[in-house]
């Protein structure tokens, strides 16, 4: 069992950063293909952003591409989302998501619970 835990979220202007944290106790992250997604309300949950195991491979969605950067440091367990230049529409839940195995569209067998990104304008 992988249980991830989410953190980083907040308040922040448009045009704004934050940094969000994806950690994990127990097993090692470095196994996982880790990705980011969000749900805004009254939205369908979107993909994000992915990182793949060795963390050689990334993956983004068009509304994020040059704005937003995933990392992953192994050692600590942890994969990062940088965000810049934050828009009103990135408003949403974000969830950190774990699959056992690579590609841009795969099956998430663990999830986070979220934390909260509100842009205001």
């Amino acid at each position: 069992q992988v249980q991830l835990v989410e953190s980083g979220g907040g308040l922040v202007q448009a045009g704004g950063s934050l940094r969000l944290s994806c950690a994990t106790s127990g097993r090692t992250l470095s196994t996982y293909q880790v990705g980011w997604f969000r749900q805004a309300p009254g939205k369908e949950r979107e993909f994000v952003t992915a990182i793949s195991r060795s963390g050689g491979g990334t993956y983004y969605a068009d509304s994020v591409k040059g704005r937003f950067a995933i990392s992953r440091d192994d050692a600590k367990n942890t994969v990062y989302l940088q965000m810049n230049s934050l828009k009103p529409e990135d408003t949403a839940v974000y969830y950190c998501a774990a699959a056992g195995l690579p590609g841009a569209i795969v099956k998430y067998d663990y999830w986070g619970q979220g934390t909260q990104v509100t842009v205001s304008s």
